[in-house]
C-alpha cells in the first residue's frame, strides 16, 4: 500500500516534467503553447457561463417554488412500488441539472434519515450511478457546436434509470 502512496506523490510532477522536456526536445515553445491553451480554455469558460447561470437559476427556482415537492409526491407513489423511495425523487430530478445542488439535497437527506439508513444508502449510490444530463449535454454540445442531439437525451435518461435501478438493487443486498 505504501508503494501506491509513493507513486501517487510523484506521478503528476513526473508527467508535467515529461511534457515540458518532450516539448523542448521537439523544439516547441512550451510556454507559448501553454498560454495559447489557457487562452482557449478561458474563452470556453466565457462561452459556457450563460448556460451554467441558467441551469443554476432553474434549479433554484425548482427548489424554491415547491415544484420538486409536488413531483416527489406524484412520482413517489409509483416509484415506491418498485422499491425506489419517493423521498429521493427530488434528488434524482435535481441531479439531472446540477451535481452541486444534488449534493446539497443529499446532505438534507442525511440529516433527516441518516447516512446508514436505506434511503441514505440508495441516495449515495444513485448519485454515483447517474450523471448531470442537462448540464453535460449543454456543455459538450455547446463546446463541440452540435446542433442536433438525436438520441442523446433518450439514451442519457435510459442510463439514469438503469443507474437508479442499480442503486436500489445494490443497496437491497445490504438490508
Amino acid at each position: 500500500m505504501n508503494i501506491l502512496l509513493y507513486i501517487s506523490d510523484y506521478l503528476i510532477p513526473f508527467i508535467i516534467l515529461s511534457v515540458v522536456v518532450y516539448g523542448f526536445l521537439m523544439k516547441i515553445n512550451v510556454y507559448e503553447a501553454f498560454i495559447s491553451g489557457a487562452k482557449s480554455g478561458f474563452f470556453t469558460v466565457v462561452r459556457l457561463m450563460p448556460t451554467l447561470i441558467g441551469l443554476m437559476a432553474a434549479v433554484g427556482i425548482l427548489r424554491a417554488s415547491g415544484f420538486l415537492d409536488l413531483i416527489s409526491s406524484v412520482i413517489g407513489r409509483f416509484s415506491g412500488l418498485v422499491g425506489f423511495p419517493g423521498e429521493l425523487v427530488p434528488l434524482t430530478v435535481v441531479k439531472m441539472f446540477s451535481s452541486s445542488a444534488a449534493t446539497g439535497l443529499l446532505l438534507d437527506i442525511f440529516k433527516e434519515f441518516g447516512t446508514d439508513s436505506r434511503i441514505g444508502l440508495i441516495a449515495s449510490v444513485s448519485l454515483c450511478c447517474t450523471e448531470t444530463i442537462f448540464y453535460t449535454m449543454s456543455v459538450y454540445f455547446l463546446t463541440a457546436r452540435v446542433r442536433h442531439s438525436r438520441y442523446t437525451l433518450a439514451g442519457a435518461l435510459l442510463a439514469t434509470f438503469a443507474g437508479l435501478a442499480a442503486s436500489v438493487i445494490l443497496t437491497g443486498w445490504m438490508f
